[in-house]
């Protein structure tokens, strides 16, 4: 059983729009229930501590219309109790963990590339050969990340990430502080993308990243995996 920290966005506006934002349900209970189903313990945490703001367009007016694992998080107990509870992020990271994942939404834009806290940890654990995973706008978390010797820790890496042309089709190029795909790549990543709005997502070593909120359940998928010591598939 591996000890997986799932680290969540405590913003909750988008840019100066005045609408409100946060993470995405889809990529965060479909890869959380693959992972507890797996027989992994989970603890989530956000940025700021406490819960998490949610964006709302992630749920669907008709309940009936969410993914089964979104209906299954929101009416188990524990699960919303984890939520509620959650503690600041750099509280959490003193402690030992054997993966990360950093859901998306478009909150994570502005606070985790900022989070001191988030960057030292995904450091320690690539120093360490642990499991970093993101998906959609998760891997902003990614950014401010860097190696002993300074240099980005996506930096030759293969990644991926909700992209640009997504943003654009999203209509929300202009309202996000910076482009994910275009920082990604700026930063030296190898990004790889697959077709707008359809599930991709690929593992570079310790490093597992998806492209949008379809690719949650691949990216889940490529975690298990990984945790179970198996190559890349």
């Amino acid at each position: 059983m591996a000890r997986i920290l799932i680290a969540l966005t405590s913003h909750g506006q988008l840019g100066s729009t005045g609408k409100p934002t946060g993470f995405y349900w889809e990529e965060l209970a479909v890869p959380y229930w693959a992972l507890r189903d797996a027989g992994h313990d989970v603890l989530m945490a956000s940025i700021a501590g406490g819960e998490p703001p949610a964006d709302p367009t992630s749920l669907k007016d008709n309940p009936a219309e969410n993914p089964p694992e979104v209906t299954r998080f929101l009416t188990d107990a524990g699960a919303m109790g984890g939520l509620r509870a959650a503690p600041a992020l750099d509280g959490a990271a003193g402690e030992a963990f054997d993966a990360l994942f950093l859901p998306g939404g478009h909150g994570t834009m502005w606070d985790l590339p900022r989070s001191e806290a988030l960057a030292a940890l995904i450091a320690r654990m690539h120093e360490e050969g642990r499991l970093i995973a993101a998906v959609c706008h998760g891997p902003a978390g990614l950014v401010a990340a860097r190696r002993r010797d300074g240099r980005p820790i996506v930096e030759g890496r293969r990644v991926n990430g909700f992209t640009d042309s997504e943003e654009r089709a999203a209509g929300l190029a202009e309202v996000v502080p910076f482009l994910l795909e275009s920082r990604l790549r700026d930063l030296g990543a190898r990004f790889d993308g697959g077709p707008d709005f359809a599930p991709f997502a690929l593992r570079d070593g310790n490093l597992v990243t998806g492209q949008n909120p379809a690719s949650a359940e691949p990216v889940a998928r490529h975690m298990i995996a990984a945790l179970r010591g198996e190559a890349v598939g």
